[in-house]
């Protein structure tokens, strides 16, 4: 089974820069995109039929924000639109695919760098998020948690630890944050794999920062404990480029 998460900042604009060519030729079994920035009524589902996906979409209230969604292959058993928490799921940020034992999640974590207000809604989410898949595990004990958590965990993850510590994104409290969710039983899978390797999926627009390969790894395949003996392969498409992020890639057994 092959997973992409993918923040393709805007999917119409995406689909515009070759996306179901890239697509076509990835042939993901399940991608999970974040920052459609879309309404139901705008999604261009008949691109995505052609190619043999399935689209579940979770959007948020207001237009040309946010949102998520689930492009897939195979049927899946269950669609979870949501957390049941409105004020997160108002923002269009979660939507979970059940698959037999599996469930696949794209989340999109929301971003602290526009200031003070939106950083605490940051935190207060992540203690949140935790909470509700820590129960959620409880039911769903395979969890595959793909998606933008717009935190770098360590100084590998980032271009510049120092200049960068105390930027939203690589905060002390985050990073802590991070320590402790994956501590609690989850895996990040490219690091999992790929321990020594420094290899980033976003950068800023500004100063020809990809160019410079500036950036940070803000986008992960995370795995519950239960599925650590089925990950085969984690990886990172940084030729991608349809957006200021590039997909990551996880492979398992089926």
């Amino acid at each position: 089974m092959k997973i992409i998460t993918y923040n393709v900042n805007g999917l119409r604009a995406a689909v515009t820069k070759g996306l179901p060519e890239w697509i076509k030729a990835e042939q993901p079994d399940v991608l999970c995109i974040q920052e459609t920035k879309l309404q139901l009524d705008q999604f261009p589902a008949e691109v995505f039929d052609e190619l043999g996906y399935k689209s579940y979409l979770c959007c948020a209230q207001k237009k040309g924000y946010s949102g998520v969604a689930i492009l897939t292959k195979k049927t899946p058993d269950h669609i979870e639109y949501g957390m049941g928490i409105e004020k997160y799921d108002n923002e269009g940020r979660f939507i979970r695919a059940d698959y037999g034992e599996v469930s696949v999640v794209s989340v999109y974590h929301p971003s602290g760098s526009s200031g003070d207000v939106r950083q605490d809604f940051k935190m207060e989410w992540l203690e949140d998020f935790q909470r509700y898949v820590e129960e959620l595990k409880q039911s769903r004990p395979n969890l595959i948690l793909c998606g933008d958590y717009n935190i770098c965990h360590e100084p590998i993850d980032i271009h510049d630890p120092k200049g960068n510590a105390k930027n939203s994104g690589f905060l002390p409290e985050e990073r802590e944050w991070m320590s402790r969710f994956l501590n609690a039983g989850y895996i990040d899978t490219f690091r999992f794999l790929n321990p020594e390797k420094q290899q980033y999926t976003w950068w800023s627009y500004r100063f020809n920062a990809r160019s410079k390969n500036k950036g940070w790894r803000i986008d992960y395949c995370m795995v519950t404990e239960s599925l650590k003996e089925v990950v085969k392969e984690a990886y990172i498409l940084n030729e991608a480029v349809h957006s200021d992020h590039c997909p990551a890639v996880l492979k398992i057994a089926d």
